[in-house]
């Protein structure tokens, strides 16, 4: 969906706005896709003025009421509420700074490689918590599984982590752009939804959407031989028509992922293994770090929650303490 593809805009409502659609922040402009038009459109300083925990108060997925000028560009007047945001702490941003990824989404996956760069549950793991916080379906895609198939600590890595994850009912693609192998399986996973899509650089998240759909023809780039990581390709988040169906938002690399709006008291809630034993602690609220008769600590004493997951719970556990003290 260009800037200037052809087309009539929808109709204007009685006020004379138009409806329209994010699909495309730079950061100073949006495009608006209304009707048939996408519309290069400004937003006026209230906005900025007004969210102060963000870093950018329009998204990628965002509803939005926009008038059109004569000149073809547009002014957003008004946002509309929406049913949901993924967001993660600003990177380099002091706490209370959020960034939204993307708003108004069906599902969110979470892209890995097998090696090259290496998995990282960590950063998985604050994906799923703020999937979770915003109730929105996650899932995950581990690409390059290929490179699973000459190397025996690359394969037992990649087995135990995705029975990990699967093991606690999460949805696991496995897939390798370079063969082939479930690229199926991940354009069934992406029709007929609103899919947001992310993850470092490097995991080839641009290749797996070109291969499930050659037509997007996005831009992709090789990992660094030196560091093992990716290179920026993807610059800002973009929504993209799927012609099987469907829309999907590809999202620029990331390093970290720091979870927000989260207090220690209610992150075990984000963590699903833990909530069918969190009820049965001694005390309530429990943190599952310290707390005497833990029933989530005794269940991973029995071996019936991971404890890479639970290694996970107290980085995040301990971060978001910190953030607490301004740190």
């Amino acid at each position: 969906m260009p800037p200037d593809a052809p087309g009539h805009a929808a109709p204007p409502t009685p006020d004379g706005l138009l409806d329209g659609l994010v699909i495309e922040s730079t950061g100073s402009w949006y495009m608006v896709r209304a009707g048939e038009v996408t519309i290069p459109s400004r937003l006026p300083g209230r906005f900025r003025l007004d969210a102060v925990t963000e870093t950018n108060p329009v998204a990628v997925g965002d509803r939005v009421r926009v008038v059109r000028g004569d000149d073809g560009t547009g002014t957003i007047e008004s946002l509309v509420p929406r049913e949901n945001a993924l967001r993660r702490r600003a990177a380099g941003r002091r706490v209370g700074v959020d960034a939204v990824i993307a708003a108004n989404v069906d599902r969110a996956w979470v892209v890995q490689s097998a090696s090259m760069p290496a998995l990282n549950p960590g950063l998985v793991d604050r994906f799923l918590v703020a999937a979770e916080r915003e109730e929105i379906p996650a899932g995950i895609v581990v690409n390059k599984t290929d490179l699973a198939l000459t190397d025996e600590a690359v394969a037992a890595a990649l087995a135990a982590f995705v029975g990990r994850y699967r093991g606690i009912g999460y949805p696991v693609v496995e897939t390798s752009a370079e063969t082939g192998a479930g690229v199926d399986a991940w354009r069934e996973a992406l029709r007929d939804r609103v899919s947001v899509v992310s993850g470092p650089s490097g995991v080839g998240k641009s290749s797996l959407l070109n291969a499930a759909a050659p037509g997007l023809a996005l831009r992709t780039g090789a990992v660094s031989a030196r560091t093992k990581k990716g290179k920026h390709t993807t610059t800002n988040a973009v929504l993209h028509a799927l012609p099987f169906g469907g829309y999907v938002v590809d999202t620029p690399g990331i390093r970290e992922f720091g979870v927000v709006d989260v207090s220690p008291e209610d992150l075990g809630f984000y963590f699903i293994e833990f909530k069918p034993h969190i009820g049965a602690c001694r005390f309530q609220p429990c943190t599952h770090d310290h707390e005497p008769d833990c029933a989530v600590m005794a269940a991973l004493d029995e071996g019936a929650i991971s404890e890479v997951r639970y290694d996970s719970y107290l980085s995040i556990l301990d971060s978001i303490r910190l953030g607490d003290r301004g740190r």
